[in-house]
């Protein structure tokens, strides 16, 4: 599976920090890390919706497929 997740790409276009958005979202640093870095399995849609909104962007903004190449 080749779900890429681009959250540092929103924050530079929003110019804000992990921080702001941390504390906008109400999860930790080291989450929206596991989310920026593609170590996450899952990610709730409740926390989607609170990012989209924090970062004024749709889900597809922030999450894309890319198919796996063999």
């Amino acid at each position: 599976m080749a779900i890429v997740i681009s959250i540092d790409v929103m924050l530079a276009k929003r110019k804000m920090s992990v921080t702001e958005l941390s504390e906008r979202v109400g999860i930790t640093m080291a989450n929206i890390s596991i989310l920026k870095n593609g170590k996450a399995k899952a990610i709730r849609l409740s926390t989607l919706d609170a990012i989209c909104k924090a970062l004024e962007c749709q889900p597809g903004d922030i999450i894309e497929y890319k198919c796996d190449e063999e």
